[in-house]
Parts: C-alpha cells; structure tokens; sequence
C-alpha cells in the first residue's frame, strides 16, 4: 500500500493554472499532488554571445526553491552567495529537457528563459517544473506566433517529465516525497508527445534493479506522461 492510498500506476492529482502571472510572456502554476511550482517564460530579442549571427534561438532555464517550500527552512542560495550543485543540475536538465521540442532555427535570434520557482516541495519538484515550463514556453511561443514575430512554429511536440521507482518492492508512478525518499529505486523520465526518450535519470537508492524493473518503470512513465500532456492540453486550450 502506497502512503497516499494510490494505485501503483496512479498520478497523483494534476493541476495546470495557465496565465499565473501578470507580466510573463507566458506562465503557469503546476500542481501534481502537494508540489507545486510556478514556471515564467520571458522572450528575449537577443542570444548568448556564442549564439550571435548563426540564425538559431536558444531556450535555457533557471531553478529555485522558496526558503519554506520543504518541512524545514532553507537558506537562500543568494545568501550564501551561489547555487548548490543539485540547482545548477536540475536547472541544466530543465533547459536541455526543453530544447529537445524546439527548432532553434524557427525561433530566430532570440532567447527564451524559462524560471521555475519552486513554492512548496513534496516530490518530482524537476519533473514538475519540466511540465510546467513547457506549458509556459508554449504561451510564450504563441504570442511570438500572434504577433508575426516568427512564421513557422518552432515547438516541434509536446514534453513532460515523471518519476518513476521501486517502493517497498513495486514499481510506482509519481513518487511523492514519503516513498521518494525511501524508495530503493528512483527515476526521472523526460519524454516527448512522440513516445521519444529525451533524458532518463535512473539510480539505485539501496537496492538495485533488473531489465525488466526498469521496463515496467518505463511503461508506467509512458502512462503518466501521456497523462501530463493531456492536462498541458487542457491548460492550453
């Protein structure tokens, strides 16, 4: 039995607020359980300096967690003057996650931001900022669409990222942070709308796993993703 009473293959309830804030060019809040995250997209007419004159966009991404988004405060990183190593990894993921759904050269020059601010914390906080930021992204791209800033759509499919792992000996979707932090196995699975495998992080908690655990792990992430995309497409509709 799953702390939450859920079945093994079961999300935990999804929720995507599109149009959370007033000044992003798009933006939504992400709710999957009691994880909730704001994603902000902003446009930019410019790219980075290794970018400049080649025709191509580029989309990247910024991470942060609210000092009482977990059971206990935790320190700003401003306040200790930098980023702890696990944000600059989720931050990397997040962005290399999204350019996969993105044609750089239909983008044109130009840069995307995707934030995702982390306002309370129960697990799959990554996989949740993936999905939500596609979803901003999305937005963001449509008003590029709107206005005849770019001709052709450069977001090539939908993606959305879950965790998978062995709790208690079973395979489970949607980790919350009560089976997360005791499963003996973990995974993040980012996927697109295609069924295409972007990024899969898998890791022995304390117990290892077979060929076919991490097969049963990635039909059930096949099931939630396609799930997520649903609720992106209702969020955007």
């Amino acid at each position: 039995m799953r702390p939450s009473g859920r079945n093994l293959d079961t999300l935990r309830a999804i929720s995507i607020e599109p149009h959370a804030t007033k000044h992003a060019e798009g933006a939504c809040l992400i709710a999957l359980g009691d994880t909730r995250v704001l994603c902000t997209a902003s446009l930019e007419d410019r790219t980075p300096p290794f970018l400049r004159n080649t025709g191509l966009g580029w989309v990247t991404a910024e991470y942060g967690m609210l000092p009482r988004a977990t059971n206990t405060r935790i320190r700003r990183e401003a306040a200790a003057g930098k980023q702890q190593g696990r944000t600059i990894e989720i931050q990397r993921l997040i962005g290399r996650s999204l350019r996969a759904c993105v044609d750089r050269s239909a983008l044109g020059e130009r840069q995307i931001t995707i934030d995702c601010d982390v306002l309370q914390a129960d697990g799959g906080t990554r996989c949740a900022a993936i999905t939500g930021g596609w979803v901003a992204l999305r937005l963001a791209v449509n008003r590029l669409l709107k206005a005849g800033d770019v001709t052709s759509d450069p977001i090539t499919d939908h993606l959305a990222a879950v965790s998978c792992g062995i709790y208690a000996g079973q395979p489970v979707l949607d980790l919350d942070y009560a089976e997360d932090s005791t499963a003996g196995v973990d995974g993040n699975f980012v996927l697109l709308g295609s069924g295409r495998m972007v990024e899969l992080q898998m890791s022995a908690e304390g117990a290892t796993f077979s060929r076919g655990e991490m097969d049963q792990l990635l039909n059930l992430a096949e099931k939630g993703v396609s799930e997520l995309i649903t609720a992106q497409k209702a969020a955007i509709a």
